[in-house]
């Protein structure tokens, strides 16, 4: 069913429940204190840096609010919009806890102001705790019966506030005889301190932006509702403490006497009710927003769905108000305005800070679908977020950083449940922003330096599907989802239509889940198999971002040869390694762990394949392998002398290797090869490098390639590697 809400205007619906939520227990029970502790000055830059926060944040709230149709949610709901359902979750859940503990905040403020009250006036003593549990009880009926009806009554509660602040500055010194100080020697509370039980005064921003869903005209009435209650609120928070300064001088007065906004008022009766009509309806507009806030997220599914069901036409969140509810009557044990204050500030900063940040990159990549009426500078967005991170950890690290893990904590966990959101968000954007940037960047470079930063990409050609689980495991471990890695398969012209291609790729990334692999996939029509492997080589990727290292299966026997060794020379030509994979008919006793890399001394290859070995070492599945760096001498040769080069190298460029070096005899280099290496569980040889290929028909080359095999064939596995790429692979080591 369509939510039709409640269509309140920007004053009724937007205003003032912000401007009721900001002009609270903070200014009525806590500003002299602020003052005590901080003197004037700070605490009219307290007031002032709280309000350039929030002013700010509700900048970017009203570029959010005109850019998409703001539902029920709020915060939430833009959040989740922009950042993803995930990263709404995220902050969703801490927002809607952090409003069902303001409910019990404002009441514990009203119990505090009321219990005194109640002893002078009827000699009454009244536990604030029972005092709170009850308030909760009444504002949660009222709510709940009707949100409109309780918004009408915040009008009588907004004209109290009113004749109350008439009344404060109209008032005068107090009597001394009433006023109480704080304990002697008590110190002063330092700023940061004081910052985050201050804090909380100028967030109410969010009780009106939190009534989205019941707003007539959403991206009108929160721009123009949110910013106006913010510069009213700092407008009374900068007159407050310079009358307060003026009346009371002693900061020991101030930090002592929580009841000094009343004193200081003319008809202190008009004070006490603008304060008890405050505290209520900051209760009241939190009893308002949080169920909606629980209601949105359980549309979309981030919280079980019987949580959202609404009654009647106005779509009442009854469950989600009983469940806001029980929270708030939870959290009124804890009894103090002082220890709640501070929770709040953490998590209204986590909410602030996303919330400009999600506008700043919003504004920052300039997507076509970003068309706010209401424009704001980036950097002002990206100065609002820093702010607000950089305030957190002021006020306390550790509580920065346990909020900070709570809200990862979140995202992991909805990370995990795969959440599929009916919209699209920003992600996408900025991931294309970020590799706009990259492309950019790497294709100014003059490839200075290119060795120390090098990783393989992965182009990996498994046949028709994926079925090598060999050659995936090969390409997982020397990846090890830290390269780019692409599976491709090449689909014959007589077989292909889109929905066949389409199904290959669900079958290769099924394939690629279940190895645990992050890569993309890539699907080719040709007339054969090597035409289309070629042309994936000669044309497959983005600028400078293309596949460096092609990795396939050796051909069994004689067939698919000539097509290996066209695309061969494709490759080397073209600058690229290839890497050919073939299971052998060794092994067939308890293989070492050994990875033997056999090296005849040309560093191209031998670096490379040299790089290749350890990337596949330090894969967990290989750990514990050990890297085994073998040579023939040639005739003449000293084996120590090359033994000792070898080590030397391999000390200098911090590899852990053994380094094994045959003497010269009259037999043939592979037989010694595969009686050395018969039971290794990796041995890598090299490729006749380009040079040496030359103009070699693919014929030619061919014999060459069966020529290897063959020898290859004892061992257990064998990779065939060409260290084309024009890349200094010493360099790899050696920094």
């Amino acid at each position: 069913m369509t939510n039709k809400g409640y269509s309140f205007g920007t004053f009724g619906g937007v205003f003032t429940p912000s401007i009721l939520t900001i002009i609270g227990v903070i200014m009525y029970l806590r500003f002299g204190w602020v003052l005590g502790n901080l003197g004037l000055t700070g605490t009219l830059l307290t007031v002032t840096l709280g309000s350039a926060v929030t002013l700010v944040t509700g900048l970017a709230i009203s570029a959010l609010a005109t850019n998409m149709k703001v539902e029920t949610g709020g915060a939430y709901f833009m959040l989740s919009r922009s950042f993803g359902v995930e990263a709404g979750g995220a902050i969703g859940i801490p927002l809607f806890a952090s409003q069902a503990i303001s409910v019990a905040f404002y009441a514990a403020g009203f119990s505090e102001s009321l219990a005194p009250v109640l002893q002078e006036t009827f000699n009454v003593t009244a536990d604030p705790r029972h005092l709170t549990v009850a308030t909760i009880v009444v504002l949660t009926v009222l709510a709940s019966v009707s949100a409109s009806l309780a918004l009408r009554a915040q009008y009588v509660i907004m004209a109290f506030i009113a004749l109350s602040l008439i009344s404060f500055f109209g008032g005068s010194s107090p009597d001394p005889a009433t006023l109480e100080r704080v304990a002697a020697g008590t110190p002063k509370s330092d700023f940061w301190a004081v910052f985050a039980v201050f804090f909380p005064a100028v967030t109410g921003i969010l009780a009106g932006v939190g009534m989205s869903g019941d707003l007539k005209n959403a991206r009108r009435s929160i721009p123009l509702g949110t910013i106006a209650a913010v510069l009213t609120g700092y407008a009374i928070y900068m007159a407050v403490p310079i009358f307060f300064n003026r009346f009371v001088p002693d900061a020991d007065v101030l930090r002592g006497d929580m009841m000094l906004f009343a004193k200081v008022a003319r008809f202190r009766q008009l004070v006490l009710f603008g304060m008890w009509a405050a505290t209520l309806s900051s209760a009241l507009g939190c009893l308002l927003a949080a169920p909606r806030t629980l209601q949105a997220l359980a549309r979309d599914r981030v919280l079980p769905r019987f949580l959202g069901r609404g009654y009647g036409e106005t779509n009442d969140p009854r469950i989600a108000a009983a469940v806001t509810f029980l929270i708030a009557i939870g959290c009124s044990f804890i009894g103090s305005v002082d220890l709640i204050a501070p929770i709040l500030t953490m998590i209204n900063l986590t909410t602030y800070g996303l919330l400009n940040f999600s506008a700043g990159l919003e504004s920052f990549m300039g997507n076509p679908a970003w068309r706010p009426s209401f424009r704001v500078p980036s950097f002002i967005l990206f100065l609002g977020g820093t702010g607000c991170l950089a305030l957190m950890f002021m006020i306390g690290p550790g509580e920065a950083m346990i909020c900070c893990a709570l809200v990862g904590g979140i995202y992991w966990m909805m990370s995990r449940r795969s959440l599929r959101a009916r919209w699209g968000d920003m992600r996408d954007g900025l991931a294309a922003m970020l590799v706009r940037i990259a492309v950019r960047r790497l294709d100014r470079s003059d490839g200075a330096g290119r060795s120390h930063s090098w990783r393989p990409n992965l182009l990996v050609f498994a046949g028709m599907s994926s079925r090598s689980k060999g050659l995936l495991a090969l390409a997982g471990a020397v990846s090890r989802n830290r390269s780019l890695l692409t599976l491709a398969a090449v689909l014959p012209n007589e077989y292909w239509n889109p929905d066949r291609e389409a199904e290959l790729r669900k079958s290769m990334y099924r394939d690629l889940k279940r190895q645990r692999m992050e890569a993309c996939v890539t699907v080719e029509a040709a007339d054969d198999f090597w035409h289309g492997c070629a042309e994936l080589v000669r044309s497959y990727g983005f600028g400078p971002i293309v596949p460096n290292t092609i990795l396939l299966d050796m051909p069994k026997g004689d067939e698919g040869m000539e097509g290996l060794a066209a695309l061969s020379l494709v490759v080397a030509r073209g600058r690229r390694n290839l890497v050919l994979r073939q299971e052998g008919t060794g092994g067939g006793g308890e293989p070492t762990r050994f990875l033997d890399v056999w090296w005849r001394g040309r560093f191209q290859n031998g670096g490379f394949m040299l790089a290749l070995a350890w990337l596949i070492a330090d894969d967990p599945e290989w750990r514990g392998s050990r890297i085994r760096l073998c040579s023939i001498c040639g005739a003449g040769e000293n084996p120590e002398k090359i033994r000792s080069g070898f080590l030397s190298f391999l000390s200098e460029v911090r590899v852990n290797a053994e380094v094994l070096v045959l003497p010269a005899d009259e037999r043939a280099p592979f037989e010694r090869i595969t009686e050395t290496s018969a039971d290794s569980a990796l041995v890598l040889l090299g490729l006749p490098p380009l040079q040496q290929i030359g103009e070699a028909s693919p014929a030619i080359y061919a014999e060459r390639l069966k020529r290897l095999s063959d020898a290859a064939r004892p061992l257990a596995r064998t990779l065939f590697v060409l260290g084309a790429e024009e890349v200094d692979f010493k360099g790899i080591f050696q920094r």
